[in-house]
């Protein structure tokens, strides 16, 4: 394993060696083992595998994924320093959450590639059988996959680190870009391969055949909507049969109620197909979304609340209304409380102690000093907002909710399957697609579909996973299907726009909306392609000026 600890050093200081200082020389982190002697049976494989699941996740998913995920795509409003320029697109590449990402992703992987170094010859020297060997290859094949799949998605031409040992050898730490197609073919390629070694089922948490399957579905997908590209139609069939599959052969399912997903004692549900597992306690081991969104100590019952100025955007609500059927002002989607808070929901779950909590677009205490702010757009985020300790039986401290982070369930499955049906066409009438996407709208209380074009799944998706910080891949997929059309769909959006009250109301109007008007920004945000990949972060270019450099083809053996 000492050799290991080479591999280690070598992939991480590939990107950050100068920018970090002395962290990135450190040996591995101290929930990977690295005793001599390891991977002698299937469960020490095991072991080394689980360690993949949560803390090396967390700088990701700490704030980009959201940040991005929700912020790019026009679903959340926050205009708070770093983490509110991917909203007003205003991010450059001195963000810090840019740099503080890609050094997570590049982590994930150089864990990853130790394992897929030695692994191997030392548990087959040790006689372990082939298949558990293969198995422990794969689960870290399918996370080395996410991690090139999220910076495939966010930065396009990226490095591809595979060999750590040759990097060593040849002592040039300075690698080029790999072209996106190239990126996302060898994430592709991952799952393929995890998909065909991992069990069909496991415990609780740990990824399986179909959770690589889910994902390869994903990936074929996005390959596909490059409509230019000769294997579109290829990739397509190949995404919606992989869907299929998952949807009809497995024993995941939808959870019956959307509410229910988002609840600590439902971790690790039939939907969820591949979620971070997190724990109480220690920060780093939990779920820090309750700290980042959750509007007030009230709701968290420690000081850790950060989400007063979070709110779904005033589009977001909009698109919410109108996919009902009816823009009245009135939304009859279930999904909304759970998404979002709006003034009238009432969380019998949450603030227990005093009966529930009732959202008040501004809260006082009796002698009228004011408890809780007006947001943004006079909503606040609710999904992963779990409630304090006495409410759910479990510690909330130290930004460690235990909730799981969701990053792969079967409805966005059901949705790759309609997407990957509808194919290049401009609608589609298909049974069984119509079918899965009608399930889906089903759960939330709305009327079915007899037909759906892309922007129909598009919007459907956005609201199924608001908050979940991957609709920006969806908008990605729109930009690469039709560039122009991806581009007027971001710019039409009434982005930044804010709801403030209007002249003349008092304190006694301040929790009626019709007491509220939406106001537009002084300066519009403009997106242009330019702004479709994230920058590489500049103390990477600094530290290895090939990465500003034109991308290379990777060359598959």
């Amino acid at each position: 394993m000492k050799r290991a600890i080479k591999f280690y050093i070598a992939t991480v200081l590939i990107f950050a060696m100068s920018s970090c200082g002395e962290q990135f020389l450190e040996v591995l982190p101290e929930d990977n083992p690295v005793l001599d002697g390891f991977y002698q049976n299937k469960e020490q494989i095991r072991t080394v595998t689980a360690t993949l699941y949560g803390r090396p996740w967390f700088n990701f998913n700490d704030k980009f994924s959201w940040a991005a995920g929700d912020g790019l795509s026009g679903d959340m409003y926050q205009d708070y320093q770093d983490e509110g320029q991917f909203f007003f697109f205003t991010f450059t590449p001195a963000n810090s959450i840019v740099s503080n990402s890609w050094a997570s992703l590049y982590s994930i992987i150089a864990r990853t590639n130790v394992i897929l170094a030695d692994m191997p010859r030392i548990a087959g020297g040790y006689g372990v059988p082939e298949a558990d060997i293969n198995a422990g290859l794969a689960e870290a094949r399918f996370f080395r996959g996410m991690a090139y799949y999220f910076l495939a998605e966010y930065w396009g031409d990226v490095p591809i680190v595979e060999d750590p040992a040759s990097i060593i050898a040849g002592g040039d730490y300075k690698l080029p870009r790999n072209t996106y197609k190239s990126v996302l073919q060898y994430t592709a390629n991952d799952f393929a391969y995890a998909a065909e070694h991992l069990p069909t089922s496991d415990s609780p948490g740990r990824v399986t055949s179909w959770s690589a399957k889910g994902m390869l579905a994903k990936v074929k997908l996005t390959q596909a909507s490059d409509l230019s590209d000769p294997n579109s139609s290829a990739n397509f069939a190949e995404a919606a049969a992989l869907a299929k599959d998952v949807i009809q052969n497995s024993d995941y399912a939808l959870m019956a109620n959307y509410e229910d997903l988002f609840k600590p004692e439902n971790d690790n549900n039939s939907e969820s197909l591949f979620a971070l597992q997190w724990i109480s306690g220690a920060w780093g081991t939990g779920n820090s979304r309750q700290a980042v969104f959750a509007r007030s100590s009230i709701i968290t019952g420690n000081s850790e609340a950060w989400g007063g100025g979070k709110s779904m955007t005033y589009d977001y609500v909009r698109a919410m209304d109108a996919n009902d059927g009816n823009l009245d002002s009135v939304i009859l989607d279930k999904r909304q409380p759970w998404i979002f808070m709006s003034v009238g929901d009432f969380y019998p779950d949450m603030n227990t102690d005093e009966g529930g909590y009732l959202y008040e677009i501004v809260s006082r205490d009796e002698d009228g000093n004011q408890l809780e702010y007006k947001s943004p757009v006079c909503n606040n985020i609710k999904k992963y907002v779990v409630g304090s300790q006495d409410d759910i039986g479990a510690s909330v401290i130290n930004q460690a909710s235990p909730l799981n982070q969701y990053m792969l369930r079967m409805a966005d499955v059901y949705l790759i399957f309609a997407e990957a049906t509808l194919g290049a066409a401009g609608s589609t009438t298909n049974s069984e697609a119509l079918g899965y996407f009608n399930e889906i709208r089903a759960r939330a209380g709305l009327n079915p579909r007899t037909s759906i074009s892309f922007l129909d799944i598009l919007t459907e998706r956005r609201m199924e996973f608001g908050a979940e910080g991957i609709n920006w891949f969806d908008v990605k997929r729109f930009y690469r299907r039709s560039p122009s059309e991806a581009l007027d769909y971001l710019n039409d959006q009434e982005r930044a726009y804010r709801v403030e009250a209007i002249d003349g109301a008092t304190q006694a109007d301040e929790n009626n909306p019709a007491f509220y008007e939406v106001v537009e920004p002084d300066s519009p945000v403009v997106i242009s392609a330019a702004d479709m990949e994230l920058p590489v972060p500049e103390n990477e270019v600094v530290a290895n000026p090939r990465l500003s450099e034109e991308p290379v083809e990777w060359i598959f053996e």
